[in-house]
């Protein structure tokens, strides 16, 4: 048996009043998705447990059946083993972004978008000016970079940029939550604050404001913690040999710990023009290559949604449907081995608030003659009268796996 799921990342939405009351994946066009709805079955998973945050990395965790309140320990230290950075011993990582500040607000999370070769140069720049014997910048993909910090105390409260689009910066700064972590909450905003000394006159922001396009003038660190305890997925399920493919070191790094081999595609970009016939031609060779389990991960809709643009929601789904699901299924019914495909978002990104929420979102498993639960499309509402259920925890990841 293959195994294959498709990622949506932030796919999931809520109501939109242009749409005629309809979500995002309701009003588009999605034949494929309908399809395997119509021949699996489905229900709604909540991948978000209680208490946590709704990001990508506990999200993912959680699709990929780890017990995340037990191992998770924040978003940086999984982008820096997709980077190969080694986090010492000691030495704290975080998520560190290049964004644009404008009179004072948090402009947009991504630094206008910035390209991994600008942002590169920041990141130099950085180093030479702001890095230490205990301070280090890493640069990742696009504005997606990192920062260590050598005894750094993760009881910080820090804000997911691209939860406060519109917010004052200096509103959402980092906050000790414990005396001990005071020393690393004021190191963090020092360098916050220099970096905006640092980025506002470099040749790249002065560039980019030329063309008209946003600076990236201004670091945001956030989400700290040390190695997480994650053991490799084999020993927990039946995965004999993995693959992940993305654009985004987040999802790779989830996918190293889980002992997943990271395939990077040729113009996966993380947005909407990204490779997304690459990434089915890397999936279907790694199978044909004998991986038995291949993730699959797509961000296109997670960024159109925290931009808050739903006509660019509605593209990125169709091209998933068009450009992803539908060569794939081809392929898939073609293929004399048995083959289980399932298809969901992480979390919701609704258009209207621009973050993730931590609704449930909708699920199928497919596999080819198992008889289906009545559900004719794939979306949150009608995925609720999936023979599933509601369902949490470990439950997706084993009744995918099951043979």
């Amino acid at each position: 048996m293959k195994y294959i799921i498709v990622l949506g990342d932030g796919m999931a939405d809520e109501p939109v009043d242009s749409l005629g009351g309809r979500t995002p994946l309701e009003a588009a066009e999605t034949p494929v998705m309908d399809r395997l709805a119509r021949e699996g079955r489905s229900g709604l998973f909540k991948t978000v447990a209680d208490g946590m945050h709704p990001g990508s990395e506990v999200a993912n965790m959680a699709v990929l059946g780890y017990d995340v309140p037990e191992v998770y320990e924040g978003r940086g230290v999984l982008e820096a083993a997709s980077m190969g950075v080694d986090v010492p011993e000691g030495w704290m990582a975080m998520r560190c972004n290049l964004i644009t500040v404008e009179d004072g607000r948090i402009k947009n999370h991504s630094g206008g978008h910035i390209s991994t070769e600008e942002a590169d140069e920041l990141i130099k720049t950085l180093n030479r000016e702001l890095g230490s014997d205990s301070v280090r910048f890493h640069t990742g993909v696009s504005y997606r970079c990192l920062l260590l910090i050598k005894g750094g105390d993760k009881r910080i409260a820090c804000t997911p940029p691209h939860d406060v689009p519109g917010a004052e910066f200096s509103d959402k700064m980092v906050k000790a939550l414990s005396p001990e972590a005071d020393a690393t909450a004021a190191l963090i905003n020092s360098l916050i604050l220099g970096s905006q000394s640092v980025l506002a006159s470099h040749p790249v922001n002065l560039k980019r404001e030329a063309a008209g396009k946003a600076p990236a003038n201004i670091i945001w660190p956030w989400s700290p913690g040390y190695r997480p305890k994650m053991v490799p997925m084999g020993q927990m399920y039946p995965v004999r040999s993995g693959v992940v493919i993305s654009a985004v070191d987040l999802i790779f790094g989830i996918g190293v710990y889980a002992g997943l081999t990271p395939i990077k595609v040729e113009g996966a970009t993380g947005l909407y023009d990204t490779n997304y016939e690459g990434k089915v031609e890397a999936a279907l060779d790694a199978m044909r290559k004998g991986a038995d389990f291949v993730f699959l991960h797509v961000e296109a809709s997670d960024e159109a949604g925290h931009d808050g643009d739903v006509g660019l929601k509605l593209r990125t789904i169709e091209n998933l449907d068009s450009r992803v699901l539908r060569p794939l299924m081809d392929a898939v019914d073609g293929m004399d081995e048995e083959v289980s495909v399932a298809l969901l978002p992480d979390h919701p990104t609704p258009c209207a608030v621009r973050t993730h929420t931590a609704d449930p979102v909708p699920f199928v498993i497919w596999r080819k003659g198992m008889p289906a639960d009545g559900v004719t499309e794939f979306s949150e509402n009608a995925s609720r009268g999936g023979c599933y259920g509601l369902i949490e925890g470990d439950t997706f990841i084993r009744e995918f796996l099951k043979s």
